[in-house]
């Protein structure tokens, strides 16, 4: 498997409850935003900040071995497989 695959899947088995339970809002704010826009930015929060974490540390891995230049793909990657199972990630913050 690729690294940033495993670095997703391993993030997603770490943080089971804490995705799980977003995921739940997040379906829920996708049927009515008006109603769930307080209670998906509050968890949001706490999902993105456990998202950098493991982006950091798929990014450290590379740029510590010399391939800085493709921390940015990797990013990439890695974003796309969390948008994928939450499409509406990038709205946490918004009103």
């Amino acid at each position: 498997m690729v690294k940033y695959k495993e670095i997703y899947q391993q993030m997603l088995a770490e943080n089971k409850e804490l995705f799980s339970a977003f995921k739940r809002i997040h379906d829920q704010y996708s049927q009515d935003e008006k109603k769930w826009q307080k209670s998906f930015n509050e968890e949001g929060v706490k999902i993105l900040a456990v998202i950098k974490k493991y982006e950091n540390r798929l990014c450290s891995r590379s740029e510590n071995s010399g391939f800085g230049k493709f921390s940015s793909a990797l990013t990439d990657k890695f974003w796309g497989e969390v948008k994928t199972y939450l499409p509406l990630i990038d709205f946490v913050g918004t009103e």
